[in-house]
């Protein structure tokens, strides 16, 4: 790569070099770790240090062991900041000249044996969404800092420490310090990590920094035997008369060769990929008599670099490379006598740089702003650290966000659900652009339904159930509500009402009291001619506390089912309490009778509940109940019937289904599937969990649309419970919620975990349990896959690589955030029905360009279509057959 040199002879006023040395114009100066509110003025730099307080929220303070402290070692090292909770730290930088400036950032470790472990730590450290550096020592006395040059393309910069399971990560200090803006120039998007930086000559041996460098970097003095240190007569301060600014403590001094006529240092760089950036400091030191010359050139790893210089006496000359050097395996830098120079080289002053690229973009700083501000007004102890979507590996809690790469991500979707959250909805909430999905619920907010949410266009779901808000609901919402743009729930606020009926209210009240005692005396006649009705109690009574099953439920005598089966000939399944048989109604129509097994211990208590609950809920995902039977010991279910059997025997090959399931048609299972169970979470009051969600339970009818069914282990979520219901663990293993099974607590989030599971048995095509494996968990197994980014190696084979790679993808990231062992880290179904759409889309967006490839002529009229369908068949929210 050709080499572009640049020298620079660019002397600034001395008026430019007055720096103030208390409140250091520029600096950030946290010592991590000393009792809150405290600061103080470092004894040698004087720069002022203050507590860490207004820059983290996690984390507690330490000290050293005492044998450690010593007045050689700086105040800064003398305490930590340790972080033994959490995966994620960061501390939250927001410098006055805000974004697009150039920043030294700076931080500093030693562990002292703080914890009386006597074994250093291993952690990584994160400049905002990227991998900064890995942080590790080589004994329990070693001093380490990390430094970098950079330029933030937000207002605020995240300094994060990833625990990585080997250790507890801590910090000493953290600095920040403003740039020129016009040294140290980089390309887009790449930043400078610090390799070295040396002081050659150095006659104290000691470090040189700030107040000497009014950039406060670090320079090492750097001496050889082969060498001879020089120095000026006197400290001048035109030695530090140039825009990058080295110290005149570091120019002062310098080194010549004493039997050769050059100079040579090396360094190795830690890996083959390392790119570098190399900055020599020269100024002629010693005062050469009439006659003599120092005229030399360079070369790195033996190709020419560039010259031929003659520094000037007292005066700066920085050289750096335009263009980054690649590496070999080791470097090395030679100044080089020329032909007529009576004077061997010099050197005073070199910088080493890696070149770090930071290419992934942080999230929407707009986001940002609102999410943050959305935290501290409602005072959320959540563990919200750093960047709310970027990694995602350290997504938020309680967020979805827009996968993008290259671009600011956003928040699509936000789970405040019982997060005790009190007072009015707060307005950032508006500043969220791109949300889709909205969950309030189960909390203490007071006041009206905002009319800033109607500007959230996106919005598709908006959950805010339980609160104790107020005041008529904005008619652009019941509008959208009205077309079905916006699943809007709003029960459980007894103060809200709709815009007509607000009006209403002062009329109707007296007029209710007026008409009290007649209603009463209707109930009371109501109730005498209930009771005398109730002679048949039996199973009806049992499994509905409100009364019988409705009269679309058709009653079937035991002869008839007999008849409809042709005597129980045909068996197309069993159950856990019974078996299900093939039969046909007088009018031909195909149904599934589902017989409760004699022998059955639990099966007329799930029977019952299966019963009761498929009278009272209707979604066309879930399985239809056309009837029932209640005689005696006979019992008996009457579904519709499901041409092409279960999703696990469609994903195992099992019996007649060995027709292998497109990527499309997968996606469309689960969407189909995800919808059901978003309908019982969301759409019903109280909420029912399913509590055995498996492949096994989902059916496929003759056009491949899926119906969940078998809901003789669901449990109603009572309204008193608030999130939780306690029951005993039931499940099936391997589809079973960890959290639930140890605490025996049932929620929503149990049948997301379930869920889960089935997604990942779509895109492996592999059982929950992997007996080809010794029995692993499906989880177990996909996790090293994935941590080494072989996703192609967990992808269902039968699909025969016919999917877009994207889909896929955002399908396991959906899956995985579905399984973490606590609950509070899963999305509710909603958010996941959010993302499989996506995923549907991303599929069928990549089939339209394919199309467009094969029949240019016709790829808008076939996008269209697929658009159309989509939206057809897909249904926003949970609605009603």
């Amino acid at each position: 790569m050709r080499i572009a040199m640049k020298i620079l002879y660019l002397f600034l006023s001395s008026s430019a070099l007055i720096l103030l040395v208390h409140g250091q114009p520029g600096f950030i100066s946290i010592d991590c770790g000393i009792a809150e509110g405290s600061q103080y003025n470092d004894e040698k730099t004087l720069i002022e240090y203050s507590s860490d307080k207004n820059f983290v929220d996690t984390g507690e303070n330490m000290d050293i062991a005492s044998e450690f402290k010593s007045q050689s070692r700086p105040k800064q090292l003398w305490n930590v900041r340790s972080f033994p909770e959490g995966n994620k730290s960061c501390y939250n930088l927001v410098p006055e000249e805000g974004k697009d400036n150039k920043y030294l950032i700076r931080a500093s470790f030693f562990y002292g044996n703080y914890d009386s472990k006597d074994e250093a730590p291993e952690f990584k450290l994160y400049l905002g969404v990227e991998e900064w550096d890995l942080v590790k020592f080589n004994n329990i006395s070693e001093f380490v800092f990390r430094e970098i040059i950079h330029v933030p393309s937000t207002d605020y910069i995240d300094v994060c420490l990833v625990n990585i399971g080997s250790g507890t990560p801590f910090i000493s200090a953290l600095e920040l310090r403003k740039l020129n803006n016009s040294i140290y120039v980089t390309k887009p998007s790449e930043s400078f990590l610090l390799y070295n930086r040396l002081d050659f000559g150095s006659e104290t041996n000691e470090i040189v920094r700030y107040q000497n460098d009014e950039y406060d970097r670090i320079w090492k003095p750097f001496n050889f035997y082969a060498w001879e240190p020089i120095r000026a007569a006197y400290i001048s301060d035109s030695l530090s008369d140039n825009i990058y600014r080295p110290p005149n403590a570091a120019m002062r001094t310098a080194v010549k060769p004493i039997n050769s006529s050059e100079i040579i240092f090396y360094w190795t760089p830690d890996n083959a990929d390392q790119k570098f950036y190399v900055y020599l400091h020269f100024a002629e030191v010693e005062s050469l008599a009439a006659g003599e010359s120092r005229t030399f050139s360079i070369s790195i790893n033996g190709n020419f670099f560039d010259g031929p210089y003659t520094p000037v006496y007292l005066e700066p000359l920085t050289v750096w490379n335009l263009d980054s050097l690649g590496n070999t395996g080791a470097m090395y830098c030679k100044i080089y006598k020329v032909e007529g120079s009576t004077q061997p080289p010099i050197l005073n002053a070199a910088e080493i740089y890696v070149v770090k690229d930071f290419k992934q973009s942080p999230t929407d700083q707009d986001d940002v702003n609102a999410i943050k501000n959305i935290k501290s007004a409602y005072k959320l102890k959540r563990n919200w650290q750093g960047d709310p979507c970027v990694p995602t590996q350290f997504l938020w809690v309680g967020l979805t966000c827009s996968d993008n790469v290259y671009n600011p991500s956003n928040i699509t979707s936000l789970d405040l659900s019982s997060s005790q959250l009190t007072g009015k909805i707060d307005p950032s909430f508006a500043y969220l652009k791109s949300l889709q999905y909205l969950d309030l619920s189960n909390n203490s907010l007071t006041g009206p339904v905002p009319d800033f949410l109607t500007e959230l266009h996106s919005l598709k779901t908006l959950n805010l159930i339980g609160n104790k808000l107020t005041g008529s609901v904005p008619p652009v919402l019941i509008e959208r509500y009205d077309k079905g743009d916006l699943s809007l729930r709003l029960d459980k606020n007894s103060g809200l009402c709709w815009p007509n009926s607000c009006k209403k209210r002062n009329v109707v009240v007296p007029v209710v009291a007026s008409i009290l005692s007649f209603v009463g005396l209707l109930l009371g006649v109501g109730m005498l001619w209930i009771l005398r009705r109730r002679r048949h109690a039996g199973f009806v009574s049992k499994l509905n506390g409100d009364g019988p099953l409705e009269p679309k439920n058709r009653h079937f005598s035991y002869s008839e089912l007999v008849s409809i089966t042709n005597d129980f000939h045909k068996v197309i399944g069993k159950g856990g309490f019974g078996t299900v048989y093939g039969g046909l109604l007088e009018d031909g129509t195909q149904v599934a009778v589902k017989m409760l097994s004699p022998s059955s211990t639990q099966g007329s208590k799930q029977f019952q509940t299966e019963a009761q609950l498929l009278t009272r809920v209707h979604h066309r995902n879930l399985a239809l109940l056309i009837g029932y039977c209640d005689e005696g010991s006979n019992m008996g279910l009457i579904y519709e019937y499901m041409a092409n059997g279960n999703l696990q025997e469609h994903l195992s090959g099992a019996g007649n289904n060995k027709a292998v399931l497109t990527w499309k048609q997968r996606l469309r299972i689960a969407i189909d599937a995800a919808q059901a169970f978003e309908y019982l979470h969301n759409g019903c009051r109280p909420p029912i969990i399913h509590r055995d969600v498996k492949t096994a339970n989902i059916l496929l009818n003759e056009n491949l649309q899926a119906k969940v069914a078998d809901f003789g282990l669901s449990r109603i979520l009572p309204f008193e419970s608030g999130t939780h219901a306690s029951t005993t663990v039931a499940g099936t293993f391997g589809y079973l919620d960890p959290e639930y099974y140890i605490s025996n607590r049932l929620n929503e989030k149990s049948d997301v975990y379930s869920f889960g599971i089935v997604l990942l048995e779509l895109i492996t095509g592999q059982p929950a349990i992997l007996k080809s494996h010794n029995s692993t968990h499906i989880v177990q197994w996909i996790n090293p896959i994935l941590a080494r980014g072989e996703i192609e190696s967990i992808i269902d084979p039968k699909l025969r690589g016919d999917f877009d790679i994207n889909s896929v993808w955002k399908a396991v990231e959906t899956a995985m955030a579905c399984v973490p062992s606590s609950s509070i880290q899963r999305p509710t179904m909603s958010q996941v029905l959010v993302e499989l759409k996506e995923c549907l889309e991303i599929e069928t967006a990549c089939e339209s360009t394919w199309t467009s490839r094969k029949d240019q002529e016709t790829s808008t009229s076939s996008f269209e279509m697929v658009a159309l369908d989509i939206e057809s068949s897909i249904s926003i929210g949970p609605q009603a057959r």
